[in-house]
């Protein structure tokens, strides 16, 4: 079923008062309620690999397999998926929690110094991969679209992992394990 949907103006009851403005402050409340999968996206080769952990990356596609995931513009992550033309979906298991904050930025730890502590291989791609994550999907860049403060990068899926264990989730600042 294809929609066509037309610029709509929606109108709002005149007695209606938001709760809160539609600004970044109010969205990132908002957001903050929905739980997310933690994924860490991982890119480069040697010294120049880095990453970052988003709650973003998630399947377009199943046929054709192709990934999507949003990328701040600003991080140190997306030049170097642009560079390469690849990246990697390690989705985190229970276990990851530290991980995650390093592919954060908590620590302070940048470009290879987030890899430590964990056992990575090499996708076919090029890019690395956490030997155990609940999964991992590699990618290569099929196309990239800038918007605002984000890249929404589509990723062409060559190979996947799949691991052990129950995915990572966050939510309200805080990571939770799914329960077995």
């Amino acid at each position: 079923m294809n929609a066509h949907v037309e610029n709509t103006h929606f109108k709002l009851h005149s007695t209606a008062v938001p709760d809160h403005p539609a600004d970044a402050d109010s969205l990132k409340a908002a957001l903050r309620t929905l739980g997310g999968g933690v994924s860490i996206i991982t890119a480069g080769e040697g010294e120049a690999r880095t990453g970052a952990t988003v709650t973003s990356a998630t399947a377009l596609s199943v046929e054709p397999a192709r990934m999507l995931v949003s990328l701040n513009r600003s991080s140190s992550t997306w030049p170097v998926v642009e560079r390469f033309g690849h990246f990697a979906i390690n989705i985190a298991g229970a276990d990851h929690e530290a991980l995650a904050n390093q592919f954060a930025g908590r620590g302070g730890l940048r470009g290879p110094d987030r890899y430590r502590g964990a056992d990575w291989t090499t996708a076919v791609s090029g890019a690395p991969l956490l030997v155990n994550a609940a999964a991992a999907i590699d990618c290569i860049v099929e196309e990239a679209i800038e918007r605002h403060s984000h890249v929404i990068v589509i990723g062409k899926v060559l190979a996947i992992r799949i691991g052990s264990g129950h995915s990572l989730l966050y939510q309200d600042g805080r990571y939770h394990a799914v329960p077995r």
